[in-house]
């Protein structure tokens, strides 16, 4: 792709992001969610394969949908309370269509079938965009909109999420796939808390970026599609995979790493709201993701290719790891220690 029209496109998807997180009224919020999928398209289909083609069309066709919800929600509750401020959503009817629109847009059960197809069919690092920036300006308007939604229809969906999340992960040999499936379990436990402490979606949501930012980065850096391709990667940098390895268990939730946090955080406060069935469902359901991280993790550092099928094995390449994927990586592995002063700020 041209570095111009890159460019143009990077820049679009930052003010989508910015206009959206940044308005009060309906009609704004809504222009920039527009922006962003306008801007994220060229950049899903760049590679002009018919996977890429046919990901960039799912992608517009639920996000053009899910628009399209959001606009109606907005004008139901202005038809009905005359208030287009974000915050002033009270009409029953209209918070029931803006939860939907949100799960639509940020791939949430039961509207999650487009995302693990789109990310398949994107490279690493618009998938990379897709898995963390692409998901602000819908949490931003969950998170202005949270006091006045329906708590038991958002618990309902944050299970479920974090469930087939979990189950959907199991099987698959695709890296994107898994990521795609660990996204939506992430989702699950934001969206469950976002009723009863917002700050904590947000800190699970930044935590949850860092670290997938680690591993796509890694992924790329590394050359990683699928797993068969993964077994071999450890002969190439060593350091990098051992890092990796790490930065996945932490997206596990496993202490003493930095995702164990949030995790930790969101049981106690469901404790204190009376749902610690709610919280169990929800430790059991991380297991299963728990399952597919240690099988990536295993893939990365510790196994060989279980089967006589040649490999071409990589020579241990000299090239220096980049600095940002080094802090990252670093971060995602670390940051429990100072975790009281990230309680004291949320």
């Amino acid at each position: 792709m041209n570095p111009q029209a890159k460019l143009i496109f990077t820049i679009s998807l930052l003010m989508g992001t910015t206009i959206t997180i940044s308005s009060n009224h309906w009609v704004m919020a809504w222009a920039g969610l527009e922006i962003n999928t306008l801007a994220i398209l060229p950049l899903i289909s760049k590679s002009h394969h018919p996977r890429a083609i046919e990901a960039a069309t799912k992608y517009f066709l639920t996000q053009a949908a899910a628009s399209t919800l959001v606009l109606f929600s907005s004008m139901t509750n202005a038809w009905y309370t005359g208030q287009w401020d974000i915050t002033q959503l009270t009409h029953p009817t209209s918070c029931l269509v803006l939860t939907t629109a949100i799960a639509m847009k940020l791939g949430l059960v039961p509207f999650h079938f487009w995302f693990p197809e789109v990310l398949q069919g994107s490279s690493l690092t618009t998938g990379l965009l897709l898995s963390t920036i692409m998901k602000l300006p819908p949490i931003a308007l969950l998170y202005m909109t949270s006091n006045t939604l329906n708590p038991t229809l958002l618990t309902s969906m944050a299970i479920l999420s974090a469930a087939l999340g979990g189950w959907m992960g199991l099987n698959q040999t695709q890296i994107r796939k898994i990521l795609a499936f660990s996204s939506i379990s992430h989702l699950g436990w934001m969206t469950i808390i976002i009723v009863y402490n917002p700050k904590l979606t947000l800190l699970n949501f930044y935590l949850y970026a860092l670290m997938t930012t680690a591993v796509f980065l890694t992924l790329n850096s590394i050359n990683a599609l699928k797993l068969s391709t993964l077994m071999t990667t450890w002969t190439k940098t060593p350091a990098l995979s051992a890092m990796l390895f790490l930065t996945l268990l932490s997206l596990a939730g496993l202490p003493p790493l930095t995702g164990f946090l949030p995790k930790w955080l969101i049981i106690q406060e469901l404790t204190k709201q009376n749902m610690a069935l709610a919280a169990v469902a929800l430790s059991i359901l991380s297991l299963l993701g728990l399952f597919f991280y240690l099988r990536l993790a295993y893939c990365a550092t510790i196994t060989l290719p279980p089967h006589t099928t040649n490999h071409m094995k990589l020579w241990h390449t000299s090239k220096p790891t980049s600095s940002s994927i080094s802090i990252l990586t670093t971060v995602s592995a670390t940051l429990l220690p100072i975790s009281p002063l990230i309680s004291t700020m949320i």
